[in-house]
């Protein structure tokens, strides 16, 4: 069992911005979350970190999520600068920083509709990589539920597609967990991030934002090709989540540029 944890511990005060600091709205924000058997993350990061694992029917599982959202207003937090607009969706594992002793995330890598890539893909050798990535969704205004959630991505790296449906009656169910409130604070507020840069290096970077107030949603279908072909989650298993949260928007700040580990 995870211990318990609550938002007014690990909320913080918004770093100052300055220089290539970045501030985004993150539009049509999902976390679509698996637990599957630890051993299946075994060579994916460094010997630093330890998988921040789950006990769900007294087996140790980790937990991996896909991230998929619209970066809307994407500009300098510092300068008057012009805005972007870009599909992405983030593919992360849970873990903990050995030296620090932070929850945190690794980022296998990301997939971006944007010719902005270059940037991060070749100055900062982030394992971002293209796609296109087209989304259909419908949100009831009334409700702030979404009717309709559809986000498709075409990439040669990871191709992906989901549907996603909320109605009044979702509830929070989060296993291994004591309360709902420290399986959110796990799932939506780690605010710092490791890699592998494209040059092999180890890599971070840290954002900050408000406490998320996601919802629960329930995955009608989805398909990740990045997950089966790492036999992290099997195709089989990818149309049963361990827990579906959505937000429509939310802010981030992301703190630039990303950090080199020697």
């Amino acid at each position: 069992m995870q211990e318990p944890r609550q938002f007014k511990d690990y909320l913080t005060e918004r770093p100052q911005p300055k220089g290539m600091d970045v501030l985004c709205g993150l539009k049509h924000f999902a976390i679509i979350t698996y637990a599957v058997p630890a051993e299946r993350f075994q060579g994916l990061f460094p010997e630093r970190f330890r998988l921040d694992t789950v006990e769900i029917n007294h087996q140790e599982m980790g937990l991996i999520s896909v991230v998929p959202f619209i970066d809307v207003d994407f500009t300098s937090a510092v300068f008057p600068f012009p805005k972007f607009t870009m599909g992405q969706t983030n593919y992360r594992i849970y873990i903990i920083d050995s030296y620090t002793g932070e929850r945190c995330v690794w980022f296998l890598g990301t997939t971006l509709d944007s010719w902005t890539l270059s940037v991060p893909r070749y100055l900062w050798n982030l394992p971002w990589h293209a796609g296109k990535v087209r989304f259909d969704c419908r949100l009831n205004e009334l409700t702030g539920l979404y009717e309709k959630y559809h986000m498709e991505t075409t990439s040669d790296w990871a191709e992906a597609s989901v549907d996603l449906v909320q109605s009044e009656t979702d509830a929070f169910n989060f296993v291994g967990f004591p309360d709902t409130e420290s399986a959110l604070v796990y799932l939506t507020h780690p605010l710092a991030g490791f890699y592998y840069r494209r040059d092999h290096q180890l890599g971070t970077y840290r954002v900050w934002h408000h406490e998320l107030k996601v919802k629960p949603a329930q995955l009608k279908s989805a398909k990740f090709k990045l997950l089966s072909d790492l036999g992290i989650v099997k195709e089989s298993e990818q149309n049963a989540p361990y827990s579906v949260l959505v937000e429509p928007l939310n802010e981030f700040t992301i703190y630039l540029p990303p950090q080199v580990i020697g």
